[in-house]
């Protein structure tokens, strides 16, 4: 079997994982994951929140001076390359590195695409997306891959609030990654703004490398024969597997309707926030945004900080410069977060960033996913169809409201002054819809896919993610042409109605599809 146990010795890192020590019941490896996969999160979603407005701004102001439509497409081929690359990042994984070296070697390229994006010349800039792309397949399905190896008979129980707390790494990655390189982006200078994610992936990455010694043998590479060894014999009969097989391509396939909707957060959504949205708040508006955002700001900064002590208290002084990497990081978040907060507080008005909005989602998941998660425990726990309907309806219902807001904006105008109740409430309505959804259908594909299809399974899905991010930039380009042609409305109508004729359909088969399941609830 290759191990890294070379690599570990030579860093002077033990080669066994230390004494098994826990974190709020979790293994405390989960954590250095965790924050790992937030920084990773922090400069993937800083970046894209940066992307589109970048490329549509005119020249005089730092960005690229593009239309709407080719801006929108470059975000559709770059997202869409993002979910692809993942497939083969678990292949090379899989049969080359293993995990955990997956992990270390996406997390620096990631890093190195973000000094590229950070020079500002068109060469480097395509480099920079190239390599983030590059990154982001061997990073994104491996550490999400290490964190199920964390758990075996003895914390089975622990894994399904493990997940829990990863996601939340997640979210707090993307919330911090939008709020504040959109912000410096926005505010001073985009090639700044593109710069400081990737400082947190560098120092993310160096956290992982230093911590490895932590995880023993966990994420290294297994040899075929070992493999056969440690799979589980599956004697589930072939037709029943035929059947739920089907099961997950009618899952996955009904994603496209979802994703190619909802991503239109980084395209023509960021667009109608900058250009459509009325973010100039004064007085007593201004004043109440402030004490919001602050809040919204340092609460989630001091709990990822007491956190990082936590991680500090289990690993101790034997992984002392993992946790000095991860104490800059937070030193230059916390930095960054009052000097950002601040520099409000001193303007008689504010103009919330447009990139702001996307940090919405983040917010939303953390506060209602409790909610989500005990309803469908204590409450109401529809079979799976009826959950990704219900998911797909909402996401419509959130792209009714935006057609609803904006109504009353002229045919072909390229400005306007919508509330900013519209944006919020669409994301509330969005995020509600990808709780009913994104875990939903991580979850059945565990559950319905045989051991030896599981890593191809999720491989379809990830195709399918592809392909909807795809789309999304696609029709998302075509945002000036409906709205002049049309309207502004109709535009968001085409997001309301596919979506919700989707939902509709996929719980109509949702005898079917119990029947194809074959008792998988």
């Amino acid at each position: 079997m290759t191990t890294t146990s070379t690599t570990a010795a030579a860093a002077g890192r033990a080669a066994t994982p230390t004494p098994a020590t826990t974190i709020l019941g979790q293994p405390n490896q989960l954590f250095v994951l965790f924050f790992t996969e937030m920084w990773e999160r922090f400069s993937y979603y800083g970046m894209r929140a940066l992307l589109v407005l970048f490329l549509v701004t005119e020249a005089s102001k730092g960005g690229w001076g593009w239309s709407r439509a080719d801006a929108t497409n470059l975000y559709g081929w770059y997202t869409m390359f993002v979910y692809f690359t993942p497939i083969l990042g678990g292949y090379v994984a899989d049969r080359l590195l293993g995990t955990r070296r997956s992990v270390l070697l996406g997390g620096f390229i990631i890093a190195a695409g973000h000094i590229a994006l950070f020079m500002e010349t068109v060469p480097m800039f395509y480099t920079g997306l190239g390599l983030v792309v590059l990154g982001t397949g061997l990073f994104k399905p491996n550490i999400s891959a290490i964190v199920g190896q964390l758990y075996g008979k003895d914390n089975e129980g622990a894994r399904d609030g493990g997940y829990t707390l990863f996601y939340m790494g997640v979210n707090a990655g993307a919330f911090f990654g939008i709020s504040l390189c959109g912000y410096i982006g926005e505010k001073i200078s985009w090639n700044l703004g593109f710069g400081l994610a990737g400082i947190f992936m560098i120092l993310g990455a160096i956290q992982f490398w230093l911590s490895q010694g932590l995880f023993g043998t966990i994420g290294d590479k297994i040899d075929a024969a070992k493999k056969v060894v440690e799979e589980k014999v599956d004697d589930t009969p072939a037709n029943v597997v035929a059947d739920r097989l089907k099961a997950i391509f009618v899952f996955s396939f009904f994603t496209i309707f979802f994703w190619f909707a909802f991503e239109q957060a980084g395209g023509s959504m960021t667009i109608f926030a900058a250009d459509y949205t009325d973010r100039t708040l004064v007085g007593t508006a201004g004043m109440a945004f402030k004490i919001v955002n602050t809040a919204m700001t340092l609460v989630p900064a001091a709990i990822l900080t007491w956190l990082l002590f936590k991680l500090y208290r289990s690993t101790g002084g034997q992984y002392a410069l993992a946790n000095v990497s991860l104490a800059v990081a937070f030193a230059i978040i916390w930095g960054l977060c009052l000097w950002m907060l601040g520099r409000e507080f001193a303007m008689e008005q504010s103009e919330v960033p447009a990139t702001w909005f996307g940090v919405l989602n983040s917010f939303f998941i953390v506060v209602l996913a409790p909610m989500f998660s005990k309803m469908w425990e204590k409450h109401w726990n529809p079979s799976g169809p009826v959950k990704f309907g219900v998911g797909l309806v909402l996401l419509g219902l959130g792209f009714a409201v935006l057609s609803y807001g904006s109504a009353g904006i002229p045919q072909g105008a390229k400005t306007a002054q919508v509330s900013m109740m519209f944006l919020t409430l669409a994301y509330l309505f969005h995020t509600m819809g990808e709780l009913c959804l994104s875990p939903v259908g991580l979850s059945y594909i565990s559950k319905l896919a045989p051991t030896r299809l599981l890593g191809l399974m999720f491989g379809v899905w990830f195709l399918n993610s592809a392909i909807a991010n795809k789309i999304a930039g696609s029709t998302g380009s075509y945002i000036d042409h409906i709205s002049s042609t049309y309207s502004m409305s109709v535009f968001f109508l085409i997001f309301t109605l596919i979506p919700i004729g989707a939902g509709v359909v996929l719980m109509a088969m949702t005898p079917l599809m119990k029947k194809w399941m074959h008792g998988v609830h």
